[in-house]
């Protein structure tokens, strides 16, 4: 499998092949385990992410240059990547496109004989970076990016997401800070303040929205997910070591500081996600750790019509059959394309969409890992949903679309005063979501402040952003 930029088996010009089997879009879990499953049953497989190293952001782990001894100890499951990462190398069938950031599928006239599908990537700013891929079947493995919702302070350095603090530390062995607070809701918040302490953070609190309550209403779930409830066992026998302060039922309602964040101030909410009056207390800390779960990243699918369904915490994810098939002919998807649920799950689908790819029987077991995974899942999505009320913490000055400098207060006018009934409407009269992210930071929280829930993503015909040069370029025939 030819590797990243920093490995010598790298193939720098391109796909080798003229049409692959199965083009898999993603090298995380799920297109790791697709990858290396079609390979066993003889598909010739290009495997293509925006990474330079194979992993996608759950296996992120140090460049070689950095020399990192144990990178192990920075993840969970590592050992079923190194085997992974292993086979995939070794294959002759399988080829890893680094570095190529897919912004466009097209499907291909009926009988072409190069594949029906073709794969539309940029790998830089020049018209050369253009790369096309053909394959016969394509599989979504795009995995997700993290729920923001805005609040005073938000934009300072040193406020991360909290996936971002795991990346900074899995990728570059630094930390955001010496003493940072967590916060947001979710599992995610005890991985990533495990993760800190364990490199030597001070984590003075982890602020945590929901009050874990929705579990016990999931008792025969967590019953059959014994090791998710050790997984979070571990984490929780971490933290208490280290005596780390879990304030349930709260939220970072402001971040203070100048040149940095230098302090934030936690309140205490109310069933629909108000802060209490009276309720507040500030914490010192020189960075802070946030996010409110994951959403996933389908903008490929959407575009193409591929039908869609949201979560109990309102998050759209593709929907899929047994077989993981989406609506579109010849489209498949695992993993967080199709709803959240962590990297045993996706491992799970990718194997089970590699064995539908190829027309063979689904294996029992990967299908009875997603039955249980997507249950854990769905009960994880309910506990951690955010409340309807969160917006009374954001003010008029706070900035909402971070990319085009958009303030609550332009969004709230939009709905008030010009009677914009919805996100996209409000998009076209504020530029709130057309900036950079293409509004993966700010839609969510948009869309509430319009007045509605997540809704259906916007179909966009670019997925990423691309060089102009490669759009006016010609396409292959």
């Amino acid at each position: 499998m030819p590797t990243s930029e920093s490995e010598p088996r790298e193939h720098r010009d391109g796909p080798r092949r003229d049409r692959y089997d199965l083009a898999v879009i993603g090298a995380g879990p799920a297109g790791l385990a697709a990858a290396d499953a079609a390979a066993g049953f003889g598909l010739r497989v290009a495997l293509v992410d925006a990474g330079s190293r194979p992993g996608g952001q759950y296996y992120r782990h140090p460049a070689p240059e950095l020399g990192a001894a144990r990178p192990e100890r920075l993840h969970h499951g590592w050992t079923v990547f190194a085997r992974l990462r292993e086979r995939l190398t070794a294959s002759p069938l399988v080829d890893h496109l680094a570095g190529h950031h897919v912004w466009a599928l097209e499907a291909g006239a009926p009988g072409d004989d190069t594949g029906p599908w073709r794969l539309h990537a940029t790998r830089g700013p020049g018209a050369a970076d253009r790369a096309t891929v053909r394959a016969r079947a394509v599989l979504l493995a795009t995995g997700a990016h993290e729920r923001q919702l805005p609040f005073p302070g938000w934009t300072l350095p040193g406020v991360v997401t909290a996936g971002g603090a795991q990346a900074m530390l899995k990728s570059s062995l630094v930390l955001p800070g010496r003493r940072v607070v967590v916060a947001g809701s979710g599992p995610l918040l005890l991985a990533a303040a495990s993760s800190l302490v364990a490199a030597g953070a001070e984590v003075p609190a982890i602020v945590e929205a929901t009050s874990y309550l929705g579990y016990v209403r999931g008792l025969p779930v967590l019953a059959g997910n014994p090791g998710k409830l050790a997984e979070g066992a571990a984490h929780g026998a971490r933290l208490l070591r280290h005596g780390v302060r879990l304030r349930r039922g709260s939220a970072v309602v402001e971040a203070h500081g100048t040149d940095r964040v230098t302090a934030v101030t936690v309140a205490r909410l109310d069933a629909r996600w108000r802060p209490v009056p009276g309720s507040e207390r500030r914490i010192g800390c020189d960075a802070l750790a946030i996010g409110h779960g994951l959403v996933p990243q389908i903008e490929l699918a959407t575009e193409l019509g591929a039908a869609t369904a949201a979560g109990p915490d309102g998050a759209v994810a593709l929907a899929v059959d047994a077989r993981q098939r989406t609506s579109v002919p010849g489209l498949w998807a695992a993993g967080e394309t199709c709803g959240v649920g962590g990297a045993d799950l996706a491992l799970a689908e990718g194997v089970l969409a590699a064995h539908a790819v190829a027309g063979r029987p689904l294996p029992a077991r990967a299908a009875a890992v997603r039955r249980r995974r997507r249950a854990f899942a769905a009960l994880m999505a309910a506990a951690h949903a955010p409340g309807p009320d969160w917006t009374g913490w954001v003010t008029d000055d706070t900035e909402v679309c971070r990319c085009e400098e958009v303030p609550a207060r332009a969004v709230r006018e939009a709905v008030e005063r010009l009677g914009a009934g919805d996100a996209r409407t409000v998009k076209l009269l504020t530029r709130a979501g057309m900036g950079w992210c293409q509004g993966r930071m700010c839609g969510p929280a948009v869309a509430r402040l319009s007045g509605g829930g997540a809704g259906r993503p916007d179909s966009r015909p670019l997925s990423c952003p691309v060089p102009l040069a490669q759009l006016a370029e010609p396409g292959p025939d």
